[in-house]
């Protein structure tokens, strides 16, 4: 017992003096002038590119956090979403190193002890700042949801208004000066006015306590968005949906556009998307376990919906599983080999894409696909929906086609007299260029798998406009 108390004793020590000589270099975020994106301090784009990583503070240790976020980061994600007071008792089952977050399960009172790395919040602190140092923004969810809504201690929620804003004024006082996009709520539904009350209050206390330095959102339970309960709310900076664990376009996905048109305008960003080898719909029997493509499709269809940014997950790395803890709907492998997964590598390549292009005056244009008389063919429905984004002056049009069917464009979307058209590979991130076409009328192209499940992303520039490849940025673009 005393040599494995040393053991962890000596892990600590050392995570906590790597993270306090690392320094911080994550940008600090607004919204943009249009209210439709996430944008740094200078106005440059901010794509926000999330991994659910929600047990990440509570399961890990200092070594198996640097593992995670140093593949992430190399995987070009800038966004880690994790809980503090974490789904799977994190409350009450103590951390890498036996601590736990509060004390007597009072959020009024988080269990801190004078000294480094020697509490559950000194490991919280080598992980943010370790994931700052990577240039990874942490997605920090104060709790998960079912500490305010369930009944937990003694027939109650652990949190009341007045520990909700005691504990979130706590927290952006100790987190002001990283690297953080507060993320309230966690996966539950708001279903009374009591619990409407502790998620405003844990806001203000977060608003109180970093003095407003960073932007707050809320994660909502599957198929729901936070704009439901808390759209015209000022601390409300952008709205997340959680759009679930279907492969179908039609009655999940679709409802990014929802969002992105509501008013006031806000970003919208789907925080919880189907996970890469996620029971489709729950129900593995009959659906099986999603692939790289059954992630890929979201991906892009709330991109070309309006989103300002996308979150992948992995079934197995967001409850960090490894042999010996006990599976949530079946993992299929160890954690970590699960964050080596192909869909996981896949998503960067959509950044590279639409950075390529001009950025803040994107929006969603379905309108440039030519409908059929039969309209569940095309522009498609379920796993086979296309869909379509432009520039606002027309400058460039893509059409995300899941699927090897031939499809009709309208040309007079897209400026200038000539049009460039290329193929883009959502799996590679290579483009090839079609031809030069001129700019009259409707357009057929042929995908380039015909008769597959194979998804490519059409692109047409304005040939006058000599942009890049699709995916390469060229300087000052």
């Amino acid at each position: 017992m005393k040599l494995l108390l040393f053991s962890l004793l000596s892990a600590a020590a050392v995570c906590s003096g790597f993270a306090q000589s690392i320094p911080a270099s994550t940008p600090r975020l607004k919204v943009s002038d249009n209210h439709r994106f996430l944008v740094r301090a200078d106005g440059s784009p901010f794509f926000y590119l999330g991994d659910t990583a929600w047990e990440l503070f509570h399961r890990l240790t200092c070594e198996e956090a640097t593992q995670y976020l140093e593949n992430r980061a190399k995987l070009g994600f800038n966004v880690v979403q994790a809980v503090a007071i974490a789904e799977l008792d994190g409350h009450a089952d103590p951390n890498a190193y036996g601590h736990l977050p509060l004390n007597d399960l009072d959020p009024g009172r988080p269990a801190v002890t004078d000294g480094p790395a020697n509490d559950y919040w000194d490991h919280v602190d080598f992980i943010v700042d370790k994931a700052n140092s990577l240039g990874i923004t942490v997605g920090f969810l104060p709790t998960w949801g079912r500490y305010w809504h369930d009944k937990i201690k003694e027939g109650k929620p652990l949190f009341t208004r007045e520990n909700a804003a005691t504990y979130g004024e706590w927290l952006g006082q100790r987190y002001k000066d990283k690297g953080i996009i507060w993320i309230v709520g966690g996966d539950r539904g708001l279903e009374d006015d009591e619990q409407k009350e502790i998620i405003r209050a844990m806001a203000r206390g977060l608003r109180k306590g970093d003095g407003g330095t960073h932007l707050i959102t809320l994660h909502p339970p599957g198929g729901a968005g936070s704009a439901q309960w808390f759209h015209n709310e000022e601390w409300l900076d952008f709205n997340m949906r959680q759009n679930g664990h279907s492969a179908e376009f039609t009655g999940h996905y679709d409802q990014t556009r929802v969002d992105y048109e509501r008013t006031p305008t806000k970003p919208v960003i789907d925080g919880e998307p189907l996970y890469e080898d996620h029971p489709v719909s729950f129900n593995a029997k009959q659906f099986g376990h999603s692939i790289a493509a059954d992630v890929r499709r979201p991906l892009y269809w709330d991109l070309f919906g309006g989103a300002a940014g996308h979150t992948y997950g992995n079934h197995a790395v967001w409850q960090m599983w490894q042999p010996g803890r006990g599976p949530i709907n079946n993992p299929l492998m160890p954690w970590t080999e699960a964050i080596n997964q192909p869909g996981a590598a896949q998503m960067q390549h959509a950044v590279h894409l639409l950075e390529s292009r001009p950025y803040l005056s994107r929006v969603p244009d379905d309108s440039l696909i030519v409908e059929t008389k039969i309209p569940t063919a095309m522009p498609g429905a379920g796993t086979r929906h296309f869909a379509a984004t432009r520039d606002t002056s027309g400058s460039y049009a893509m059409i995300y086609a899941p699927v090897g069917r031939p499809f009709k464009v309208r040309m007079d979307r897209i400026s200038g007299t000539k049009i460039t058209a290329w193929w883009f590979d959502p799996r590679t991130g290579q483009s090839k260029q079609i031809g030069e076409f001129p700019n009259t009328g409707e357009h057929e192209f042929i995908h380039p798998a015909p008769g597959e499940a194979l998804d490519w992303v059409l692109v047409l520039d304005d040939a006058s406009r000599n942009f890049p490849a699709p995916g390469r940025k060229t300087s000052g673009q």
